[in-house]
């Protein structure tokens, strides 16, 4: 569909796509950048460069191709603040979880949200909280969604007070 004849709410599914796809992306690449140590702009540079590339013969609506501005939104900003949001997330675990014994790809997942909880009021808590819920089922096969959906709603609760 051409640009012209798409419609508002085209146009807001498609960003949406492209959102979430940024965000998909953005827990792999913090989860790397956690790993292995690398620096977020060589991380964005080769996930926007080979990793995110559709293969000869791939269908185009596979998987949208991330926003590259928000990606590197969440990846700068998770990256520059990850001790302000871990102090954010830790209130919200239930109290037999600490931040430091979160499995790495947990963690960096929730700081993600946590980010964009705080950093993006434009943003509705529950999508946010939708979103990286979905990221998690991405990942694990276990409690994890579940623990995602708790935290962030407990922190949402707390840094938009009156939208949930």
């Amino acid at each position: 569909m051409s640009g012209a004849g798409q419609t508002t709410a085209d146009k807001r599914s498609k960003t949406g796509k492209r959102r979430s796809a940024a965000r998909l992306a953005a827990v792999q690449a913090l989860y790397e950048m956690d790993m292995v140590g690398a620096p977020a702009d060589a991380v964005l540079a080769e996930f926007m460069a080979k990793r995110w590339r559709l293969g000869a013969g791939e269908a185009e609506d596979v998987m949208a191709e991330p926003d590259a501005g928000w990606l590197a939104d969440l990846v700068n900003g998770v990256s520059a603040g990850a001790e302000e949001l871990d102090n954010a997330i830790a209130p919200a675990l239930s109290p037999d979880l600490a931040i430091g014994r979160l499995e790495t790809l947990l963690r960096v997942l929730l700081r993600a949200g946590a980010y964009e909880l705080t950093a993006k009021p434009d943003v509705p808590a529950a999508a946010v909280i939708d979103e990286y819920v979905e990221v998690a089922n991405a990942f694990f096969d276990g409690k994890e969604a579940a623990l995602v959906n708790g935290v962030l709603d407990r922190l949402a609760r707390q840094v938009r007070a009156g939208e949930l």
